[in-house]
Formats: structure tokens, sequence, C-alpha cells
């Protein structure tokens, strides 16, 4: 399994540009962000934490400090980061301490990954605005971390929802995820 590490600015030769985000489950946020124009390719991986290439066995048990995380790939015209911050923002609960719903722990926590000081800049200023805006009724608890190292997930674990749309989880948590970004960035889909 490769890593991917911190010397990936957020920028590729075709002018695609990376960000991480982690918003507790990372099967949920890669089902909504493969939704998406503009979007190249979601993984799902782990990152944050301290030991070395984790399992989703290790993450899971909270003592790695990984996030459970997925690293979005995008084209910039098609789709911007705000817009993209937008989207991550509207689709999971980021004033809820390490837990969305009923997952729990520091691998669900709230956190965007950044790969360059302008994802940095734009990340806190989106937060700013949030909380100045009072849009939810807690305050944003969102790390914004630098990148370090990123794990891709087991194999099993990519395109999991698209896998996997029949298994509780899926339409239980999944589903209203992918219907709250559908009725919010309908004109955001591919086609």
């Amino acid at each position: 399994m490769e890593k991917i590490d911190k010397n990936n600015q957020g920028h590729s030769v075709n002018d695609n540009e990376t960000i991480t985000l982690a918003g507790g489950c990372f099967w949920c946020i890669e089902a909504v962000f493969l939704e998406l124009q503009g979007i190249k390719k979601v993984i799902s991986g782990y990152t944050g934490g301290t030991t070395v290439d984790p399992s989703y066995r290790e993450v899971c048990t909270g003592s790695t400090g990984h996030a459970e995380a997925v690293q979005i790939t995008f084209e910039p015209d098609k789709i911007s980061l705000s817009e993209i911050l937008e989207v991550f923002f509207t689709t999971h609960d980021p004033t809820t301490l390490n837990r969305q719903g009923a997952d729990v722990g520091t691998q669900y926590r709230s956190a965007i990954f950044y790969h360059n000081d302008e994802q940095k800049k734009m990340s806190e200023e989106v937060i700013q605005q949030i909380n100045g805006s009072h849009v939810w009724d807690a305050p944003v608890v969102t790390e914004v971390s630098p990148l370090r190292t990123f794990y891709p997930a087991e194999h099993l674990h990519q395109d999991y929802y698209q896998q996997n749309r029949e298994e509780p989880y899926c339409r239980l948590v999944i589903e209203p995820k992918v219907a709250k970004l559908r009725k919010h960035f309908f004109d955001k889909l591919k086609k």
C-alpha cells in the first residue's frame, strides 16, 4: 500500500488540486464527493495519527490517532475549493467533537488536512464565516492541520457505497447524506 506524503502540495501536473477531508466515516464522505462534477478521484484512507501504515481495525480502536479521511483530487476550473468546503460543511456536522451520529472517537473527528497555505487560509476563512453566520447552533470544531502522511485504506473500503448499497449502514447513514447533497447541490452533480 503506497503512502502519500506532505510533499504533495495539492497540485499535480494536470493542474488538478488535492485536499484531504475528515468528517466521520470515510464511506460517507467518499460517496458524497464522487457525485460531484469536477471530482477526478476520491481515495478513502487514514491521516493525522502516529502509527505507520495503520489498518482499518487499528484505526477503529482510536489508539492510532488517525482520522478516517478522504483525499479528493479535483479540477479547480470545474469545482472550486470554496465549493468543496461548502459541500463538506453541509453534509456532516462540524460542531460535534470526535463524533458523527453514532460513530464516536477521534477517528471520526471533523478535520481539514490542507496541502498548501492557500487551502489553510481558505479553510480558516470558511470556518470563520460559518461561525459568524450562526448556521449551526454550536461553534465549528473542525480541526485545520497540515497534511503529513496519508495512508490509503484497504481495497474493500474504496468505492464502498457503490459496492454495498443494500447494506443497512449504506441505506441508513450514507443515503441520507447523498440525498442531502443532491437536494442542495443539484447543479453540481455529475450528469
